[in-house]
């Protein structure tokens, strides 16, 4: 009798262990299908960003749970004059125009220093904020910096440079509660964007790297003396800028 059983016993095991794998491989499919859509929803997003202003930013999003307004009125890039883009390459990224979204010249020294155990400063191109702006999270970490960097070579094989200028004029911050260069010049000279003058520009750019600190409004010393270091390297670039001049 004992051996007639044991088949079936065997059997109701065998089953057992079937019913009790399933469950297992459900929730690996749903982590492997999710893991597919976080490395997916980035690709699919900045390439409708291509053509569609973006409504929102994560730092936006940010400072309004902060507790700050949200003021910005998005413009093409011909409606911003053509003095401001200048005046970012000469601030952020001399290179602009010929990199990949990323300076890896620049970057291969800040490594360098890094190594050397030398004080090493930012190495972000304008490429690399317009990605960090639209899809990634304010801070300093490893992880986000791979992200950053990836994504910024990633953007420059689907978008024109002009429209990487055009989104990142368009969502930088100027000040608490102001983002793009549309309502940043409305706020601070009282005109709109395609009317700004170099010097205006070149005060504008000069602020960037602490918006919230500085303001073009009322520049002190160190922002009107960068300010003017900025109009003077303009007219040094030449063919650096040739990938935004109209």
């Amino acid at each position: 009798m004992a051996r007639r059983l044991f088949p079936f016993r065997a059997r109701r095991h065998d089953a057992s262990q079937r019913a009790s794998a399933k469950p297992k491989r459900r929730w690996l499919r749903r982590i492997l299908w999710s893991l597919l859509i976080l490395f997916l929803a980035p690709h699919v997003v900045l390439l409708i960003y291509r053509f569609v202003p973006p409504p929102i930013t994560p730092l936006m999003v940010l400072r309004l749970v902060e507790g700050e307004g949200l003021h910005k009125d998005w413009v093409p890039l011909e409606q911003i004059a053509v003095y401001l883009p200048r005046s970012v390459i000469s601030s952020e990224d001399n290179r602009f125009c010929s990199h990949g979204g990323v300076d890896w010249e620049e970057m291969n020294q800040i490594i360098a220093q890094y190594r050397a155990g030398k004080e090493t400063r930012g190495a972000s191109t304008i490429t690399m904020q317009t990605v960090k702006n639209l899809i990634l999270w304010p801070g300093r970490d490893v992880l986000r910096k791979g992200l950053e960097i990836y994504f910024a070579e990633y953007i420059e094989l689907i978008w024109p440079k002009t429209r990487i200028m055009e989104v990142y004029l368009n969502i930088a911050e100027w000040g608490p509660g102001i983002y793009g260069a549309e309502t940043a010049s409305q706020t601070y000279f009282k005109r709109p964007a395609v009317q700004l003058t170099p010097a205006q520009a070149s005060l504008l750019a000069a602020v960037l790297p602490s918006p919230r600190e500085w303001s073009a409004a009322r520049p002190g010393p160190y922002v009107s003396e960068r300010s003017s270091i900025i109009r003077y390297r303009v007219e040094q670039l030449g063919s650096f800028l040739d990938c935004i001049n109209r």
